[in-house]
């Protein structure tokens, strides 16, 4: 089968402006925001040149969610991070007060300018018949999902496949039984999402891919629409996307004005109708209604209702020894 291929989509660091830019910023962000990001830093580039006169370069790194935040702990010289669940922004308040504690409130909607619930992506006229949750765990059917462990990605979906299978009956042990043949029935575990995108529409592997809204439009109706449907389940997780400023890089480099407005500038109707553009759901209320003919209604669930808090979710589930660990011990 002839495909457009994804090799486009995964370099990992280009440049929106000159190299010879006077000043600079690093936005360090997960996976499946190439794309968009790809778009937005120009836009920025150039309302920053309007506003101020200069002439802006913005470099771009992109990773699983969690290896990125692990990466500026390590020293990675981000000015911005744009995540895909919080706690890889607490982590880098824990670990040495990289953002501040308060990050939560330095930008509307809990710093979270966009969402994207997990759906599902499957072969052409859907010869698996999946429709539902259900339906992963039928038959001789492959879903492909990332580790929950390594990837943002693969925590959502986790999360939305244990709140599924809880929601029926109100059983943990249904819900156990229900994730536990889910991931052993996965036959490659990608440690981030774009890798696991690789994995089913590039070595065509799996029968249905498990990822972000975003991720599955852009494959289904720009790259490989003649090779791909979408399909949304009843119920699924808001997995909404938070952002926060590097305090200690944006001190020592001096750039905390261009990189609080870089962010600030995500809530700007423009950039919100570019958010929808790229199939995430944008979190202004204005755009939202403007754009609700982009994307279909779908139940979701919270975090706080499936777990409880991301906290309790990472003790429980994914720590080490926790749940999936018990449960993926093969």
């Amino acid at each position: 089968m002839m495909r457009r291929t994804l090799g486009f989509l995964i370099l990992s660091i280009w440049f929106s402006a000159p190299a010879s830019a006077a000043k600079s910023i690093l936005n360090a962000s997960y996976d499946v925001t190439r794309e968009f990001y790809g778009e937005y830093n120009p836009f920025f580039v150039k309302y920053w040149r309007d506003k101020t006169g200069e002439t802006l370069t913005i470099q771009q790194s992109h990773g699983g969610s969690s290896k990125q935040a692990r990466a500026v702990i390590d020293g990675l010289e981000a000015d911005v991070v744009t995540m895909n669940q919080p706690t890889d922004i607490d982590v880098l308040y824990e670990r040495g007060g990289l953002v501040a504690k308060d990050w939560r409130s330095r930008f509307p909607n809990n710093s979270a300018p966009y969402s994207s619930p997990i759906v599902f992506l499957v072969r052409k006229g859907n010869p698996k018949t999946i429709k539902d949750w259900s339906d992963l765990i039928k038959n001789d059917v492959k879903p492909i999902i990332p580790n929950p462990k390594t990837s943002g990605n693969g925590r959502y979906s986790y999360l939305a496949a244990w709140g599924y299978a809880y929601g029926k009956n109100r059983q943990e042990a249904e819900a156990r039984d229900y994730v536990k043949e889910l991931f052993w029935r996965v036959p490659v575990l990608d440690t981030g999402g774009r890798a696991a995108t690789t994995t089913f529409v590039e070595r065509d592997i799996g029968d249905v891919l498990l990822t972000f809204e975003n991720e599955v439009n852009l494959i289904a109706r720009k790259i490989n629409p003649n090779d791909f449907d979408v399909v949304i389940p009843s119920v699924s997780i808001a997995a909404d996307a938070p952002v926060a400023v590097v305090e200690k890089v944006v001190d020592r480099k001096g750039t905390r004005q261009i990189a609080e407005a870089y962010l600030r500038q995500l809530w700007s109707d423009d950039a919100q109708r570019l958010i929808a553009k790229h199939y995430f759901r944008p979190n202004s209320p204005t755009i939202a209604e403007e754009t609700r003919s982009f994307f279909p209604p779908i139940k979701l669930l919270t975090v706080e209702e499936i777990a409880g808090s991301w906290a309790d979710a990472y003790k429980k589930h994914f720590a080490n020894g926790g749940i999936f660990d018990q449960i993926y011990a093969r």
